[in-house]
């Protein structure tokens, strides 16, 4: 049995990210593993990082009673799913103050005592899945951006804190001309990701 933590950021329940949201955590429900669900916007979490938290950043102990919720969740996956949509080639807000308060030292990782390369803690992870949806065609995220959410998720967040996940984007790009042929094809993406972490 595993622990799935999916994440989601999007303020409307009816958009299309609310959908791929309800199509992951019913399939996980379905199964015999254990889920444990955030949805940043209906709990109105709060992104900004508080002078107390930055200010313990250093220090022997991080202040982070105020997500501890998030924190204990964080540390027991194995499994984490984020979903939300890229706006101007970004996170959302809400996303990035929850990786910025979350990902934080004696959580996600400890400091290394020359503040060389962040020592990982967060090595039970074993796959981390991204769903995200795009407006834009996929050639300018991929090869004028040069795909900047999956470089900051993949390289700097995952890669450094969970360095042993296996990790998968799953991006749904030109959203606002979707046809119900490439939302079935994405969604059965979305599954076989799924069905993978299980295995």
């Amino acid at each position: 049995m595993k622990r799935f933590l999916v994440v989601s950021a999007h303020p409307l329940k009816d958009s299309l990210c609310g959908h791929l949201t309800a199509l992951v955590t019913e399939q996980i429900a379905a199964s015999p593993n254990t889920l444990q669900f955030f949805d940043l916007y209906q709990r109105d979490f709060d992104p900004r990082l508080s002078p107390e938290e930055r200010q313990s950043y250093y220090a022997s102990e991080y202040a982070g009673s105020a997500v501890g919720e998030d924190a204990v969740a964080l540390q027991a996956a194995d499994v984490l799913i984020l979903i939300f949509p890229t706006w101007w080639f970004g996170l959302p807000a809400i996303l990035k103050g929850w990786i910025d308060r979350v990902f934080v030292p004696g959580t996600a990782y400890d400091h290394a005592p020359d503040f060389g390369r962040m020592l990982p803690r967060l090595n039970n992870m074993k796959n981390c899945i991204v769903v995200t949806t795009l407006g834009s065609p996929w050639w300018i995220d991929r090869l004028v951006m040069l795909r900047p959410v999956r470089r900051i998720l993949k390289t700097a967040v995952i890669g450094t804190c969970a360095p042993k996940a296996r990790f998968t984007m799953l991006s749904l790009y030109n959203c606002e001309s979707l046809s119900p042929v490439r939302l079935a094809v994405f969604e059965q993406r979305i599954g076989q990701a799924i069905q993978q972490t299980l295995q």
